[in-house]
């Protein structure tokens, strides 16, 4: 499964002066780095976020010269920590700044407080802004990608939201390089669209598909109708609470469940982090059951599963969720019709697998052969797919809002969209296809900071 936890590596710096002149004033510049440090412990640390610091290098725990670069990426590697973040204290030290963040290797914040003391007689002690000038030119000539908070106090709410976006962004970071994705199955013969280059995306991104061969999980299938009946019966009476059922479902549902307990079993197996699988046509003909209801499930525990064998978009919710470091889940809703009426309304929908938690309240909820029937929840939701043409791989995303529509099977939402002929373009000119993932809340800012850090991928947003 993924890993949402981010360790961030705090790093407050000053300018290397021995003398103790205006902007330079070092022991300023340290009372200064020992009170962002402690705020910042103190306010953004929580269950998916914590931090390590200097304290122990130096008294007073800011970095300064040349010869702390190696103690401070020693601790941070020590300490494995997944980001980097370089506070400026004064004007700080752009040599030093370049040296630990490429020693450290990962994604690198950095931010200059705002210089707000002014003295009687023209004093001023920090300057942190104008150090970040030259901080930033120094990783531009290093080719080190870094993330940049605009200058304003540490309580400003723009701070709060900047960290916790270069948080998330870590977690991307973190989770795409070496990804894990299991392939169950074949994709179904007529979905040429889904075609990817495993080869590709392990030499350029690191990425590992791992094959896993139907016969293997159709036995392991049995198995666990056979072994764990107690289990199978909870899960079918769970289901059974959940949804207006027709004639079809019941006998079938824990057949259906068993699709929840096995798909667990091909994660923790294969140690991946997504999955994307053949769903609707091998598996109704070699068990009798579909998964859809079963992706629900797995959905809302956390687990990452395209349907229809689309590896791609398998990465691409795996990308969204950590976008929110696990808080929202997300869902596969591909383009389908437009909107009757409105002429930037269109349906995102697919027949059955999105999570139960997403359900809008008081609208029908069925299932029907095997498959979910209900509406999402109104709100404002990211759309994003990554895909490639001709070894360019991109990152498609953007924003719609739920609009009300005529009543339809499946799981979907009516999205209205700013133009929907801009998407409609995109996915017929391509790279992309209709499949898209979507999730709760506007996340397109961190998926176009996220791109920095991957070479060979850029960030393609229709606004």
């Amino acid at each position: 499964m993924l890993n949402y936890q981010v360790k961030i590596g705090l790093a407050p710096m000053r300018r290397d002066v021995t003398a103790r002149p205006g902007i330079f004033n070092w022991e300023k510049a340290e009372e200064r780095g020992q009170r962002l440090v402690a705020y910042i412990r103190e306010h953004f640390t929580c269950e998916n976020i914590s931090f390590v610091d200097l304290s122990g290098i130096h008294p007073a725990g800011v970095m300064f010269c040349d010869g702390d670069a190696q103690v401070v990426i020693d601790r941070f590697l020590a300490e494995k920590v997944d980001a980097l973040f370089v506070i400026n204290c004064n004007f700080g030290n752009e040599e030093l700044c370049a040296q630990v963040a490429r020693g450290v290797g990962k994604p690198v914040c950095i931010w200059a407080p705002l210089d707000d003391v002014f003295e009687p007689d023209g004093t001023r002690y920090t300057d942190s802004q104008c150090g970040i000038f030259g901080v930033s030119r120094q990783l531009q000539r290093f080719h080190i990608p870094f993330t940049f908070i605009p200058s304003c106090h540490v309580e400003d709410a723009l701070f709060a939201q900047s960290l916790r976006r270069f948080a998330a962004v870590a977690c991307m970071v973190k989770n795409f390089r070496g990804m894990r994705i299991a392939q169950v199955g074949m994709r179904p013969k007529p979905f040429c669209s889904v075609i990817y280059n495993e080869g590709e995306l392990m030499e350029r991104f690191g990425l590992q598909i791992i094959p896993v061969n139907l016969a293997v999980v159709i036995d392991q299938y049995h198995r666990i109708l056979r072994e764990r009946d107690d289990e199978l019966t909870k899960g079918a009476e769970l289901l059974l609470s959940r949804y207006e059922m027709d004639d079809i479902t019941p006998p079938l549902l824990k057949k259906v469940y068993a699709f929840v307990l096995l798909y667990q079993w091909v994660f923790e197996t294969y140690n991946v982090q997504a999955v994307s699988a053949e769903c609707w046509t091998a598996m109704q003909l070699a068990v009798g059951a579909m998964p859809c209801t079963a992706y629900s499930i797995l959905a809302d525990q956390g687990y990452i599963l395209s349907c229809e064998s689309d590896l791609h978009g398998a990465i691409t919710m795996a990308l969204l969720s950590c976008a929110t470091l696990g808080k929202k889940v997300p869902f596969f809703g591909e383009f389908t019709v437009r909107h009757p009426s409105d002429p930037n309304g269109e349906l995102l929908w697919h027949c059955g697998p999105f999570a139960y938690s997403l359900k809008k309240e008081n609208v029908p909820c069925k299932n029907v052969n095997m498959r979910q029937w209900f509406q999402v929840k109104d709100g404002l939701y990211t759309v994003a797919r990554l895909d490639q043409e001709q070894g360019r791989y991109s990152l498609l995303n953007g924003t719609c809002e739920t609009i009300d529509g005529p009543y339809t099977f499946g799981t979907y939402l009516w999205a209205k969209f700013d133009r929907l002929d801009d998407w409609e373009r995109k996915l017929v000119e391509g790279p992309y296809i209709h499949h898209m993932a979507e999730i709760e809340g506007d996340v397109t800012a961190t998926l176009r900071e996220f791109v920095k850090y991957v070479p060979g991928l850029s960030s393609d947003t229709v606004t």
